[in-house]
């Protein structure tokens, strides 16, 4: 078998010889790269350094990288796949080089749309405390009357939360009361009044 492979070899054509060379060990890489893809083969465990609130708190997901290492490979992957297919079929040599190379542009292309819109994906999860104006909640800790004191409500905002709120009411207002959110104080103290009024 090694023999008649070792023929095979010998009687190709050097440009069929190079797109060989690329297709079998930039295939590998790729599968490779798949498999550590859907298995959590990414780097895990290293250290960073550096202001990470800084860094989410400016992140817009991943932007459209075209040239990458992911990319490259799945370029040559592809380059070397047409271009054999191409020779195989007949086609003239410079058709085969143009061809398989818009092919491997193509998939360089792809791989980066894919990255790209997956990035886009991410979800923020920092809580937007005015997204609670015009929510009901539920009172737990008694808030004093005319915003002379704080108490505190329950708001579902991203999930149940407990903040801080005042009221423009005349009266307190109890534990267990619901109340309505109209407004937010300063960016974090929550203006509510009795769901009653």
């Amino acid at each position: 078998m090694l023999l008649s492979i070792s023929e095979s070899w010998q009687a190709m054509a050097l440009i069929e010889k190079v797109y060989w060379c690329f297709a079998v060990p930039f295939s590998l890489i790729f599968v490779i790269q798949i498999i550590l893809t859907f298995f959590g083969g990414d780097i895990d465990g290293v250290e960073a350094d550096g202001d990470a609130d800084a860094a989410v708190d400016g992140d817009t997901g991943i932007d459209f990288q075209f040239l990458s290492l992911k990319n490259l490979v799945a370029f040559f992957t592809i380059f070397g796949w047409t271009g054999i297919a191409c020779l195989k079929g007949g086609t003239n040599t410079g058709i085969t080089i143009l061809i398989s190379t818009f092919a491997g542009l193509i998939m360089m292309t792809i791989m980066a749309s894919i990255a790209y819109f997956m990035g886009k994906l991410t979800h923020n999860g920092t809580m937007n405390i005015n997204n609670a104006i015009g929510k009901t909640a539920t009172v737990y800790l008694r808030i004093p009357r005319k915003r002379s004191g704080m108490g505190k409500v329950q708001v579902m905002i991203q999930g149940l939360k407990t903040m801080d709120a005042v009221t423009d009411s005349e009266t307190e207002i109890p534990t267990g009361a619901v109340v309505e959110v109209t407004d937010v104080i300063n960016g974090e103290i929550l203006l509510v009044k009795s769901s009653s009024n």
